[in-house]
């Protein structure tokens, strides 16, 4: 049976339960699982959303512990192989891990690959439940330090270790805010390789966020991919160039880092469920990341 008919038996009506209090539980519960928008998307695109079906893996919802929280997080991978599978850090965007992260791990499993996206704001709260994004980011992920992040990360590495995957093979990718934590990952811990979509690489250093992209490009652990779009009004091209700077300076790792910028392309081009998707610069870039994995002996 797939997740999401095991999902719909159940969140199904508890006996004497409301329908609005069971439609609220339901929502929440999907949400936290991967089944399900973050309400701050809109609209959905549904014409143009990807759905991968769990058939042929194991997938679904676990929890770790780092320093006594146990850290929630979604997982996928081959169904029947229970060692040495090659593991992927899937890092979510500002919206945490909902349907779209969901999918993208299983886009993974299917490659061959063990993959994991934790919930990284837990401790901050449910981004799920957050419908405008100004207040997702002021009151949520705005109070998450880098910090807590890559301890966490290192979390879902130690876990994956203890379920199949070969801590040897390790590699990180993500999405817009995911995207500037991969940067980060890969100069934090010793992971082959990095596919970073559209993260921000500069910015002004605070408590909780004391080191961006660039201050740390010269000493990354394993090369990084960057994908992005010229487009982006978020992330001025010339950030681009003074992170392709930085690389050029620093270790092996560092200057054997690529960027690939898609022209006309916007920021969040790979987000099927978004109307910022764009299938020709998304389908390129997945194929890139898979070969980049496969390049630098992740697979």
């Amino acid at each position: 049976m797939q997740l999401e008919a095991v999902l719909e038996e159940v969140i199904s009506l508890a006996p004497g339960e409301s329908t609005e209090a069971g439609a609220t539980r339901r929502t929440a519960l999907k949400t936290v699982l991967g089944v399900g928008y973050a309400a701050a998307v809109s609209p959905i695109m549904a014409q143009t959303a990807i759905r991968t079906s769990a058939d042929g893996l194991v997938a679904g919802e676990v929890q770790y512990d780092v320093a006594g929280f146990k850290v929630p997080a979604y997982y996928a991978a081959p169904k029947g192989k229970t060692r040495g599978l090659p593991v992927v850090l899937v890092v979510h965007e500002i919206f945490g891990v909902h349907e779209y992260i969901a999918d993208t791990c299983r886009r993974f499993a299917k490659a061959g690959y063990l993959a994991i996206a934790p919930e990284l704001y837990a401790r901050q709260g449910d981004p799920a439940q957050y419908g405008e994004i100004a207040k997702l980011i002021s009151e949520v992920v705005g109070k998450v330090p880098d910090a807590q992040v890559m301890a966490d990360l290192d979390g879902a590495v130690k876990w994956a270790g203890a379920h199949g995957g070969d801590v040897a093979k390790v590699a990180v990718t993500g999405f817009c805010w995911g995207g500037r934590i991969t940067w980060l990952y890969a100069a934090h811990a010793p992971v082959k390789a990095g596919v970073a979509w559209y993260g921000r690489l500069v910015g002004e250093a605070s408590e909780l966020t004391p080191r961006h992209p660039v201050d740390l490009a010269a000493k990354l652990n394993g090369p990084v991919l960057g994908l992005y779009g010229a487009a982006d009004g978020g992330i001025p091209l010339d950030t681009i160039d003074k992170m392709k700077a930085a690389l050029a300076a620093g270790n092996d790792a560092a200057r054997a880092s690529q960027f690939v910028v898609y022209p006309d392309t916007p920021h969040a081009f790979h987000a099927d469920y978004r109307p910022s998707y764009r299938k020709g610069p998304a389908e390129d870039g997945w194929a890139r990341a898979l070969a980049w994995f496969k390049t630098h002996g992740v697979a």
